[in-house]
Parts: structure tokens; sequence; C-alpha cells
């Protein structure tokens, strides 16, 4: 007897549905088809040992299990539940005319438990296209399934459960996530308030900017001067994210399984911040069967790169290109596929191998020549594709001991959130651009127009700093930004001004 049941693999951040077809007939043989990768061959003996322990069993017959389409490769332990009912309904050992209804996915334990399976979002919103009835997955992540709407998304956790289902007629709760009013509920303010933070006030200055227009921005100080401290406290300045951008962002984690148990919608903006001995792979994404890496993961969030020169060249070399297109596409032989990566980079650094610049008092200070090959594994192109340079200075104990608390995360997110509203509506008609830092050079033309004092003082500032066509690009954002935090409509000299402050390692003495 034939019978089909359907399943779902995920490529990149979208999922392909799988047809599993399971043939039993005369003879003796288990033969599973269609490139199915180890995990999935292992899975007759999870298989048999979990109906087993259910009171069914593995018929004793010729088993032939067809996954297709035959020429996509086939990964993970999710589909022994697919198998699994398949295999029942073909030997008759259950009755199941309605499952062809719908998309089937799981890990069996060998006492018929299920175990979470990665990538529900995206199967989800396939099976909705598809016009299937209804998703059947692990409980742990049913309520990630049940953010698509118009979909019956039922979490189970026993085998037992689903046959029930298909056999008996037996009622399954489905899961319903009010996807709006959870969002709106996750909203909270997180642990790390600005509030906290001593002093500090011009470096407090630049992550309000940085935050308003999405602007890359790396911290230059010694160690101690609190650039760990801060970074981790700029997402608490980040206006929320949008319906839309949390969708994309859940989708992103539940593809390699990052979303927390029992969790629908992520509504805090991402911030990683991997070890400096990260491989290229790693950061960008990529292997054998692709798996986003971290500059996806931290879509629409932070990435942040503590202690910038001590990663790889070759690392920080491959994203110059996500920096720009906001995307990245690993290509493999017989397939291509592109994750989005559109993050705020922050990074951090100590200006020279011992930590102290031209600080006469320093425990331990470096030579020009030393301080010169510590600052050259960080390339040019990168540095230019980072809008803010800024110097971060230890607080002096004056500062440190004022019981004051300084102004809190919320207000200054109630800035952020303003002057990103103004973007919003500025670029309402440009596809793919939300913010001052996505602008391109037909943008900046458009909606950064100097007057002549303006444009004379930015001409002295290139000239003397020998600054980059790229570097006058991100000058020309910053000082929208500015612009847009004090609610004009046009640049001026003194939003260049501080534009121009905010390019530390272009001056004399940094880079040559």
């Amino acid at each position: 007897m034939l019978v089909k049941v359907y399943g779902s693999a995920v490529f990149g951040v979208e999922a392909t549905t799988i047809t599993v077809e399971v043939n039993i007939d005369k003879g003796i043989g288990y033969h599973l088809v269609g490139l199915p990768d180890n995990a999935i061959r292992e899975s007759s003996f999870r298989i048999a040992a979990a109906l087993q322990n259910n009171s069914y069993k593995l018929p004793g017959k010729k088993i032939t299990v067809n996954m297709a389409p035959a020429d996509l490769r086939k990964e993970g332990s999710a589909y022994d539940m697919t198998l699994a009912l398949g295999i029942l309904a073909a030997s008759s050992q259950i009755k199941a005319p309605k499952i062809e209804e719908y998309i089937i996915m799981g890990e069996l334990s060998l006492d018929g438990s299920l175990q979470p399976i990665k990538g529900a979002l995206p199967i989800a919103i396939k099976a909705k296209q598809e016009g299937f009835k209804g998703f059947i997955l692990p409980k742990q992540n049913a309520k990630e399934g049940a953010i698509v709407s118009g979909l019956d998304v039922y979490g189970v956790e026993n085998i037992t459960e689903v046959i029930e289902f298909f056999d008996q007629g037996k009622k399954l709760e489905p899961t319903i996530v009010n996807t709006r009013e959870e969002f709106y509920q996750n909203l909270k303010h997180p642990e790390f308030d600005f509030a906290d933070v001593k002093g500090q006030e011009s470096i407090k200055r630049c992550m309000e900017i940085a935050a308003a227009g999405g602007h890359n921005i790396i911290l230059i100080g010694p160690p101690g001067s609190g650039k760990t401290m801060l970074a981790k406290r700029l997402p608490s300045i980040l206006p929320p994210m949008t319906l839309h951008e949390a969708l994309e962002t859940t989708k992103i984690h539940s593809v390699v399984g990052k979303v927390r148990e029992n969790v629908g919608l992520m509504a805090e903006r991402p911030f990683r911040s991997p070890h400096h001995t990260i491989s290229d792979v790693a950061l960008v994404g990529g292997g054998a069967y692709p798996q986003p890496g971290e500059i996806s993961l931290s879509h629409n969030g932070i990435l942040f790169l503590d202690e910038l020169p001590e990663f790889k060249r070759s690392v920080l070399e491959v994203m110059r290109q996500p920096l720009e297109d906001r995307e990245v596409t690993i290509s493999r032989a017989k397939f291509t596929v592109t994750y989005p990566s559109s993050f705020m980079l922050v990074a951090s650094m100590n200006p020279s191998p011992g930590g102290y610049f031209n600080d006469p008092d320093a425990p331990v200070t470096s030579s020009p020549a030393e301080m010169q090959r510590y600052l050259s594994k960080i390339s040019g192109p990168l540095l230019d594709r980072i809008d803010i340079h800024i110097e971060v200075t230890p607080v002096p104990f004056e500062k440190l001991s004022d019981e004051r608390r300084g102004e809190s995360s919320v207000k200054i997110r109630e800035r952020v959130t303003k002057a990103r509203e103004n973007q919003t509506l500025r670029f309402k008609d440009i596809e793919h651009i939300h913010y001052n830092a996505q602008m391109g050079v037909r943008q900046i033309r458009e909606f950064c127009k100097l007057d002549e004092a303006s444009k004379q003082l930015l001409k002295t500032a290139m000239e003397r700093l020998n600054l980059s066509a790229r570097a006058y690009d991100r000058i020309l954002k910053v000082s929208r930004t500015i612009a847009d935090l004090e609610n004009s409509e046009k640049i001026n000299g003194e939003h260049i001004s501080e534009a121009i402050q905010y390019r530390s390692l272009d001056r004399d003495g940094w880079l040559g």
C-alpha cells in the first residue's frame, strides 16, 4: 500500500515542502531513498523503538520510502514522525484518510516523546502558502509556528497523540498566539541602562546619534575606560522592532534553533558578541550545508566586535561586502542561499598593543612603530565603512563617586525613535531603505544638500584629513542624523562640524 505524508526542508531562510512516499510490499528490507543524510538513515532504529514502546510495530515487510524531490539533499532528525506515521498508515495499522492535509515534523525519542526541531517558523509560513490545513510539531516549537495566522498549529508531546488524532479522531488543541499582543507585551526594558553610566556624556551623545541613524561605530580607548559597558547598553536606546522586523529576525533564529522554548516572536533586538577567535565561516555563515553566521543572527540588531584588531584580518575583510549590501550570498555547486544581514556594527579597540596612547603616566607604553603595526591590522576600506570613530577616555574619580543617576535609556530612546520616524517618512517611497545609514549615493545627494558655508567647511576637513570619497559620504549621513535629532529639515555647519569630530581614526597620529 502506498501512502503520502508531507514534511518540510529549510534552505537558507525559506522552506521547501517534502513529499514522503511510503510503499509496503512483499519481501523484507527497509529502503530509504531521496538523498537523506545519516541522521535520517538512522531514523529506522528510533522509529522501531518508539513504535514498539507505544504498542505498534515496524512491519516485517519490504518498506520503500522516497523523499521527493529526490535530487534535493535532506538533513536532520526532524523527519522521524513524518516517516513513522507514513509507515503506520501504509501498513494499515492506523487509518489516516486526512494525513495529506497536514505538514508533520518532529524528532522521536525511543519512548515516543518528541524533541524540538529547527526552522518551525519558515515551515509554518510555507505550509500556509501551499494551502495545508495544519502543522503538527513538537510542543516546544508550537508557539513559534503559531505566529503564522490562518494555519492550525498543533503542539504534541508524544507520537500517540498524533496517532489518536488521525486514527480515532481524537481532538488536538491548536496553539493560538495573538502575534501583535505578544509582541507589544514583550517590549520590556532591558537590564542595561545608560542611567548607570557615570560621566561619558560625549560618548552617550555619540551612541544616541549611532542609534538614531543605524550607523556603525568604533570605540577607541584604554582598558577600563568603559567601552564594553557602553556597547552593551546600546540596544536599550534602539527603537523597538517593527512587527515585520521581529518576524524576519525570528525566522533566522528559528533556522538555527536559537529561539527559546515556548517563545513565539522575538521582540528584543539581537545583540551578538562573538569571540575574537571566530572563523570567517562562523561569522558570515556557510559550511557544507550552509547555516546563517553571526552577521545574519545580528540582523535588525547589533554585532559587537570587542578588541577589533585581535580578530583575524581575513575574518574582518569578509564583512566588507555584507556591510555595504546588507545581505550575504553563499554559493555552493548545487545551490545558492542568501541571508539578510542588516546590522549595526559596534567595535571596540585599544589604541595600542599596551592599551595606552601618548600617556606618560601609563604602566605600559608602545612605540609609534608598534602602534602603527597594531592599527594596520584593520584595513582602511573596513574603517571607511564605519561611520563614527570616537575616543573613550577613563572616567575621573569625581564623576565615578557621583551619586546622581544619568539620563535614562527610556528618555534617550524617545528621541531616537522620533528621529527614526522622520527617516521612515523620508524614505517611505524607497524600497529597502528605512534609516540614514542605509542611504546610497543617490539618496545622499537628494537628502543631504549643503549650503555654501557647510560645503567649504567640509572641503577644508577633507583636504586636511585626507579623507576618502566614502568617508565624505559617511560624514554627510551622520550630519543628516544629527539634524534629524534636532528635528531640523536642513543640514547646517554645526551638524557638519559635529560629524567631522566623529572621524578620530582619520586624524594625524592615528593611521598616519
